[in-house]
């Protein structure tokens, strides 16, 4: 009985998550193993000389997300260098969206010639513990010996529809201030993007 009770706790406690009661600056985030679009299961621990992460959660159907896609890859360019390589994380469920499946996120990867991995979170055990809501969702995470702490998240920058007309390069001062040892000047920005399309119960 005592059993059932527990099993029926934890039921109710999956019923009622929220994504949003995900991880908030300062947390410590847990390692996922998710698969890349070549097959091979993807890790934070796999980095090991990394200094940190630009973990962004996108997809391939948002306009959102193609907004800022060259930005993404840039941004790899420029810091994965660096030590904070980007990991891009598709969340969405491929029956609400086709266009999200394995198979799209593959001929995506190719044809736009991504230099950073590209994981599948097909149970959106990932998405749903850091509290993801949008695509692009960003979390900047810093290695601090085992761990990795959440030091950033949000937007990108201040402006999805015009790159040129960017102020505020919040993902960019994130990163160059962690760089120098310094405090991250914005640590949390509203995310601008299409919301996660989750399985239905």
């Amino acid at each position: 009985m005592k059993r059932l009770s527990l099993m029926l706790a934890a039921i109710l406690l999956l019923a009622s998550f929220k994504p949003e009661e995900g991880y908030k600056t300062g947390s410590k985030a847990a390692d996922f193993k998710l698969k890349n679009i070549n097959g091979k299961m993807v890790s934070l621990s796999d980095y090991k000389d990394a200094k940190g992460f630009i973990v962004v959660f996108t997809c391939n159907h948002c306009p959102f997300a193609k907004k800022y896609e060259n930005r993404i890859m840039a941004l790899d360019k420029k810091y994965s260098v660096k030590g904070y390589p980007v990991i891009a994380i598709n969340p969405n469920d491929a029956n609400e969206v086709p266009e999200d499946s394995y198979q799209n996120m593959q001929a995506r990867a190719k044809e736009k010639g991504y230099s950073f991995p590209y994981l599948l979170d097909e149970t959106q055990a990932t998405a749903k513990a850091f509290g993801a809501t949008r695509t692009p969702h960003v979390y900047i995470l810093q290695k601090s010996n085992t761990d990795f702490v959440v030091k950033y998240i949000g937007a990108i920058d201040d402006n999805s529809d015009d790159e040129i007309a960017v102020k505020e390069k919040y993902v960019e001062d994130a990163i160059n201030a962690l760089l120098v040892g310094k405090e991250v000047p914005v640590t949390s920005t509203k995310a601008i993007g299409c919301t996660i399309k989750w399985k239905k119960a």
